[in-house]
């Protein structure tokens, strides 16, 4: 099967009789109903809307499985101890080995942050016996415009929309409260997201980290690079404004050209929309 294990990543397991209600009321993603066959995309936020961390949320026999960049497990770990009060709830790292695996009908946890492709996480021995195709995995991610933070972003720095978990099922806006809720919620009803992650091809190499181009204005960042498949951030007023004005938009003097990923349903904001930042 092609599949990759994911060394960078690994997971926390929340038990105890108050796990999913603890969590349920912290972190962005719908937990209630949640299918033991799904693994969701998810996030911890700041009071004002911002993301601290992302990860993929999945069920456990006696709680939840948060799987989340190694190198930001243990500050998350101690972020949800500042909650945790007097919750019956025991927060453990995990040692399981974590894997993705695509194509193929493997006994696995349907990653959802990828609608429209059959992508499976694996945990533990299952994860153990992945293949080493990264590499894969990762063109993959970056054509479907699935973003991870510490990896493609930095923590702190962006919305939830901006990195498109309003069109995965990231952020659920009929629950009750949870921390940032407020400010997601009003950029939701008010339409006012106008940074969002896209997708960028090109004839040639693009590079990470270039700035994204048009007519002499800086309109976003390439996040991560798959040769001449990248991911960038764009701000898709500027982006629209470019394309009514017939302007090429380049990445560190390569011509490419941008697509809102398939599975997404924002689209370029009409002329003289009126945004926030």
């Amino acid at each position: 099967m092609p599949s990759a294990r994911q060394p960078d990543r690994a997971t926390l397991h929340v038990t105890g009789p108050d796990a999913r209600h603890f969590l349920q009321n912290l972190i962005t993603t719908e937990l209630d109903g949640m299918p033991d066959a799904e693994a969701r995309p998810g996030a911890l936020l700041t009071p004002q809307g911002k993301i601290l961390f992302d990860f993929l949320v999945s069920n456990l026999s006696d709680g939840i499985r948060l799987d989340i960049a190694a190198s930001a497990r243990d500050a998350f770990a101690k972020r949800l101890q500042l909650y945790r009060l007097r919750a019956k709830v025991e927060i453990a790292p995990s040692e399981e080995a974590v894997a993705a695996a695509w194509d193929t009908d493997v006994p696995g946890l349907r990653d959802m942050r990828f609608p429209d492709r059959t992508v499976l996480r694996l945990y533990g021995p299952e994860a153990e016996g992945a293949d080493d195709e990264a590499g894969a995995y990762r063109a993959i991610r970056i054509a479907d415009g699935v973003a991870e933070a510490e990896v493609d972003f930095p923590s702190g720095d962006v919305f939830p929309h901006d990195v498109l978990l309003d069109q995965n099922g990231g952020v659920s806006f009929r629950k009750g409260c949870f921390v940032g809720q407020e400010v997601v919620s009003r950029m939701q009803h008010r339409g006012t997201a106008r940074r969002r992650i896209m997708v960028l091809r090109a004839d040639s190499h693009i590079t990470p980290g270039a700035n994204v181009e048009a007519g002499g204005k800086t309109i976003g960042t390439v996040l991560s690079s798959a040769d001449t498949v990248a991911m960038a951030m764009i701000r898709i007023d500027r982006l629209a404004d470019a394309l009514r004005a017939d302007l090429q938009p380049t990445a560190d003097g390569v011509a490419v050209s941008a697509e809102v990923p398939a599975w997404a349903g924002y689209a370029l904001p009409e002329a003289g929309g009126s945004e926030e930042a």
